[in-house]
């Protein structure tokens, strides 16, 4: 049987055990939802206050928001998180030392990260709308326009967390790197209508993924009438599977170029001396 049609079966199957065993262990499981129930349970105590006189609370606008903001978020720190660490522990290595075993490594990571992406979306939708209430995912076409969002902006976040995966030498650059995302999610419009930031702010948050993959959820979740606060008063749906696309495509082969560096470059010395600076680190 074809080599590589082996590793992407390996892929899948490795892909599966590893989102069965980060669904059944307690502390991964507050890691996963933690944010998210904390960030709903500041929606609640906001589900009664209206934006600006209209129709809508604050809560109702802020929920499709967090959606988009977990998918972007979270898709990208699943898969540099991961590659990250198993470049210091020699996971990474060992799959480069199996035919055909970076790409069936990737797949597993990829499976395993949307897996649980998705299932955190899920689980906020659900939630979110049960105890918040003002959305609904009514028809198809809101259905349609839900799964094309989510699925593009997944495909949007995850090859840019494996290149950051490859390039950063330790956790320490990933956690760094939670500071300029949170102030991505700030000028994005996540949790409040990006129309109320300077102009020169909203250019700069629709250049990323994490505004685009907002709007596209307020536009599948959110009543009609709730396009006035938008820019332009419009969903812009067009825009949004240009941009989402265009960082997807770019992603994609950047990723592609980058991650076949890291695994030529990966040696048992390389990974010896990650270990050795994380040692001094910690003591």
């Amino acid at each position: 049987m074809n080599p590589t049609v082996n590793a992407v079966r390996a892929g899948l199957v490795r892909g599966w055990i590893e989102l069965r065993q980060l669904f059944t262990n307690g502390t991964d499981l507050i890691g996963q939802f933690g944010t998210a129930a904390v960030a709903l349970v500041v929606l609640y105590l906001l589900r009664n206050r209206e934006y600006m006189g209209s129709d809508l609370s604050i809560a109702e606008l802020a929920l499709p928001g967090l959606i988009g903001s977990i998918i972007v978020f979270n898709g990208l720190f699943a898969i540099t998180n991961v590659l990250v660490l198993d470049r210091e522990d020699g996971t990474l290595l060992r799959a480069k030392a199996v035919p055909s075993g970076m790409i069936g490594y990737m797949v597993g990571k990829v499976v395993s990260a949307a897996g649980s992406v998705v299932a955190q979306v899920a689980v906020v939708l659900a939630v979110g709308l049960a105890v918040i209430g003002g959305g609904s995912l009514d028809g198809l076409g809101a259905w349609a326009t839900f799964v094309w969002v989510l699925l593009l902006s997944l495909l949007a976040a995850l090859p840019v967390g494996a290149i950051l995966g490859a390039v950063l030498d330790n956790s320490r650059g990933t956690f760094l790197l939670t500071m300029p995302l949170m102030g991505l999610i700030a000028i994005s419009g996540i949790f409040y209508p990006i129309t109320a930031l300077p102009g020169w702010l909203q250019a700069v948050g629709q250049v990323f993924p994490m505004y685009w993959s907002g709007l596209g959820m307020r536009s599948a979740l959110l009543p009609p009438d709730a396009v006035a606060v938008e820019i332009g008063e419009s969903w812009r749906h067009a825009e949004t599977a240009a941009v989402l696309g265009a960082w997807a495509v770019a992603g994609l082969l950047i990723a592609a170029v980058v991650l076949r560096r890291t695994a030529r470059h990966e040696s048992g010395s390389s990974m010896a001396a990650r270990r050795e600076r994380a040692m001094q680190r910690a003591f």
